[in-house]
């Protein structure tokens, strides 16, 4: 049973480790986390970039890796597509059937661990969604490269995989200063970093209630991103500022990476010019 008392022991910074999230989220820090999201307003904010950038490509069958109270898992689902959702948090995944089944939705949920996915998810995808800052849960380049690998191997061919992250690069080089316009779109929340260094973005969350919870995430550079993506397999990666293709490199909140699959013709093609 997940505890209910966030632990982090004497020296809370030096909790670097990939399990740890499992711990971070509990019950009580779920129940808030859409006071953070809002709903309503990210979906104003966001638009229909995921919507469109997956239509554009054809793909119906979507597995939503990191469905965290369920958003966008209910926001596909309402568009039409067919929507596995995942994630590692078990509290989420309840939260996140709740959820839809307030819209009158029902969610198909795996509890998975991304470095397995292949060991819970049984089926091929037109596309992987790994949405909400969540790829920095993962604390080591084995447990990135593994985790992307697996994305890579549940994807049919011409497939693409939609991950997003946080402008690390600007608060790791010029200091946080969020809008927090388009993520995280809570009144009165407050999510701000307490501490960060190259290997850690220790962040605090205070909400209305003056409830305060903590997440030990890893600070993604941007390009380092991009570059274990491409040593995966994944081509033609196309990386957007808050749903821009056009943006200075410190005005950002977000990056989103768009990065595809090669199809089995373009394999064939470059081993006949081999």
């Amino acid at each position: 049973m997940t505890t209910q008392i966030q632990d982090y022991g004497p020296n809370p910074v030096s909790v670097r480790e990939t399990d740890k999230y499992k711990e971070e989220y509990v019950k009580d820090f779920v129940e808030r986390w859409d006071q953070l999201i809002d709903w309503d307003a990210r979906t104003k904010s966001e638009g229909h970039f995921f919507i469109d950038v997956l239509r554009q490509r054809g793909a119906q069958k979507i597995l939503d890796v990191a469905t965290g109270t369920g958003f966008h898992s209910v926001r596909l689902l309402k568009a039409g597509f067919d929507v596995i959702s995942a994630d590692g948090s078990t509290e989420m995944l309840a939260k996140a059937t709740e959820n839809a089944r307030r819209k009158s939705l029902i969610l198909h949920t795996v509890n998975a661990d991304w470095r397995w996915l292949e060991r819970d998810v049984h089926e091929k995808f037109d596309a992987v969604i790994c949405l909400g800052n969540s790829f920095t849960h993962l604390f080591s380049e084995k447990d990135r490269h593994k985790a992307l690998a697996e994305f890579y191997a549940v994807l049919h061919h011409d497939g693409v995989l939609i991950l997003d992250q946080r402008n690390y690069d600007s608060i790791l080089d010029q200091g946080f200063s969020s809008k927090h316009v388009y993520y995280y779109c809570g009144e009165n929340v407050k999510a701000e970093p307490e501490h960060v260094d190259e290997g850690l973005a220790r962040f605090r969350y205070e909400f209305p209630d003056n409830s305060v919870y903590y997440l030990n995430m890893y600070p993604l550079r941007k390009n380092y991103v991009r570059t274990l993506m491409k040593k995966v397999g994944f081509q033609n990666i196309t990386t957007y500022g808050d749903f821009q293709e056009t943006y200075r490199h410190d005005e950002p909140d977000f990056f989103i990476h768009i990065a595809e699959k090669q199809s089995e013709r373009n394999k064939e093609m470059e081993k006949a010019n081999k």
